[in-house]
């Protein structure tokens, strides 16, 4: 392959995963280049996003490094300073608490639409050489490096690919990288709501038979939503039936239903946005690199959502990924792409299949399990240094 014109590392993908690690190796010093086929809306402080993430502090850590995460806040990211977890079928429950752990907040609820804003305004004065509307449509890769064939008909040549362009990423089938996958016959549903009794800047989670009920606490007055500490984010874990009748159903019994999942603990709710739903499933790439290309976020890992930990994941692939690579002649260099990919699809996979675990055994009602979760939940939050330790996991710290 000749090395005339090599870029460092081509990134396919320009979300909220995709972008950061361009930013990111951009601003070590890397030549980098970004192709997305659909450049974002720009974000509206007065439409907000539906999909929402609970962001963990080592992740504000790395956009507060890239200089991003200052705008992020600034526009509007709901700090958390609590996190209350229960089953429907009885027993304790377990709650997170930031004053027990000597910390300002947990994490803060912020929207997909102004990470992904902000961390595109970020990358021109990076000197990240943006590709849009453009995508891979083919690679080509050898001992020294890849090269990626543009469906526009230009060449993109680099030492190191990374393919962060989702859960069906073309550049993961290219390399040939293969994945293993489960539906879990469920949708998440998301929409706002505005709740009677505050939100206290708690999380939320009623685990329920057919899947998990959170409520995020969102900025819903900054949102235009109303409601000063009143507007929260759901995220419903349904059946596919279940989610589809609800998604149809009149404003009404659609509240109705979920006043009664949520059990009482926000009071009278009154619908604030648009519905939405998206199926889940759990899916892991079989390896986290080959040759010269690496996966990160979904294009790697897709898990359930009921940790919140989806794009966390994501960005500690970034972190470790920047880490590996720091002082790094040649980003693709195989024996330093070898030892992130190994430790980065163990993580992973070790997080999928605990939250594959745990939403099997809190998304049924058969008698043995029902009689045992709520309890053990009880009993794993009367155990401080127990909390803290899945708290830290959870964050990052």
């Amino acid at each position: 392959m000749s090395r005339r014109g090599t870029l460092d590392v081509v990134v396919s993908g320009a979300g909220v995963v995709g972008a950061a690690a361009a930013l990111a190796l951009a601003r070590d010093g890397f030549e980098v280049a970004l192709v997305e086929p659909r450049e974002p809306p720009p974000w509206r402080a007065d439409a907000p996003d539906l999909r929402v993430y609970a962001f963990a502090p080592d992740n504000a850590a790395l956009l507060d490094e890239l200089g991003v995460w200052r705008a992020v806040r600034t526009a509007r990211a709901q700090p958390y300073r609590a996190m209350r977890v229960w089953d429907a079928a009885g027993g304790g429950a377990l709650v997170f608490d930031a004053d027990a752990f000597g910390r300002r907040e947990l994490g803060w609820i912020v929207e997909h639409a102004l990470l992904v804003d902000r961390l595109w305004a970020a990358l021109p004065a990076a000197g990240v050489r943006l590709h849009c509307p453009e995508r891979v449509a083919g690679l080509e890769q050898d001992e020294d490096g890849v090269a990626l064939r543009l469906d526009g008909g230009g060449t993109l040549r680099a030492r190191l690919a990374l393919a962060a362009d989702g859960a069906e990423s073309p550049l993961r089938e290219s390399a040939g990288i293969a994945s293993a996958r489960h539906d879990y016959g469920q949708r998440g549903l998301v929409a706002y709501v505005h709740h009677a009794a505050p939100h206290a800047a708690t999380c939320r989670q009623r685990f329920l038979p057919g899947g998990p009920l959170a409520f995020l606490p969102f900025a819903g007055d900054a949102a235009g939503l109303g409601g000063d500490g009143h507007v929260s984010s759901i995220v419903w874990t349904l059946p596919e039936a279940e989610a589809q009748r609800l998604l149809q159903s009149e404003d009404a019994a659609f509240l109705g239903e979920l006043e009664r999942a949520a059990g009482g603990c926000l009071g009278a709710m009154r619908g604030v946005s648009a519905r939405a739903a998206f199926p889940l499933r759990r899916q892991l790439a079989r390896e986290a690199a080959t040759g010269r290309v690496a996966v990160i976020g979904d294009a790697a890992h897709v898990v359930h959502p009921l940790a919140g930990q989806g794009v966390n994941l994501g960005l500690r692939d970034v972190a470790a990924l920047r880490r590996a690579l720091a002082r790094a002649g040649d980003p693709g260099a195989s024996s330093r792409l070898a030892r992130w990919a190994r430790a980065r699809r163990s993580e992973n996979a070790v997080a999928a299949y605990a939250f594959d675990g745990l939403n099997r055994l809190f998304s049924n009602d058969a008698p043995l399990p029902t009689l045992l979760r709520g309890h053990a939940l009880g009993l794993v939050g009367k155990w401080p240094p127990l909390t803290h330790a899945l708290w830290r996991r959870a964050a990052g710290v």
